[in-house]
Formats: structure tokens, sequence, C-alpha cells
């Protein structure tokens, strides 16, 4: 199986715990591993027959703005069941960080890492 990866996609989200996370919000950071067969690709050199990752970036994009979770593992689950809609998506994996936690004398981000299959493939 084959595998595009999409790393780095920042968007300013409203999912956290806290009150204020979801009244104020803060930044979140997104890491895809999206498997397919992209052997159709390789032979045609035509877009249709691969993942137009384009619109995998605003679905994430869409889900971080628009999500109002209390936890980011919920988000990180709509993000990865968001993805499997892609119809030649049969896995992803799904790394959503929070740079910037509000936890007091912590530095560091958090990460959820999580990977979903398609059912239906």
């Amino acid at each position: 199986m084959d595998c595009i990866q999409l790393t780095g996609i920042r968007c300013y989200g409203y999912t956290g715990y806290l009150p204020e996370e979801q009244l104020l919000g803060q930044w979140f950071e997104v890491d895809l591993s999206l498997w397919l067969d992209l052997s159709p690709a390789g032979k045609s050199d035509a877009i249709e027959d691969t993942l137009d990752y384009r619109s995998v970036i605003a679905t994430v994009q869409q889900l971080v703005k628009t999500s109002k979770f209390a936890l980011v593992e919920k988000l990180a689950d709509a993000i990865a069941q968001a993805i499997l809609q892609f119809d030649r998506v049969s896995q992803v994996q799904v790394k959503l960080s929070k740079p910037a936690a509000p936890i007091p004398d912590f530095g560091g981000k958090i990460t959820i890492d999580i990977t979903r299959e398609n059912q239906h493939s």
C-alpha cells in the first residue's frame, strides 16, 4: 500500500476541555498519513487517478476551525472519519497537536496519534 503524507497543517480552533479554550481558541497542528493505491496515478499521470490532497487539507482546516469538542481525541477521530470518506483512502493516521496547551509550567506540546481503517474498502 502506498502513502501520502501531509504535514504541518496549522489552523486555529476551539476544541479544549477548559471553557477558555472553547471561547478564545488556540492553534492546532495536524499531520496526516493517507494509505491508498497510487499505482493508477503513477501510470496515467492524471489527477483523477489519485487523491486531490487540497480537498483533504480543506476538510481538516474546516473541522478544526468549526468544531467545539471538549477533547482533542474527539477532534482527531472526527478528522479521521472525514478523511476516510474520500474514495481512495483505505487507512489514515492523524497526529493532532496542541503546541501551546494551557498547562502551567509546561512548554511542550500535546499530540494525539490515531490510526483508523476504512471498513468499506
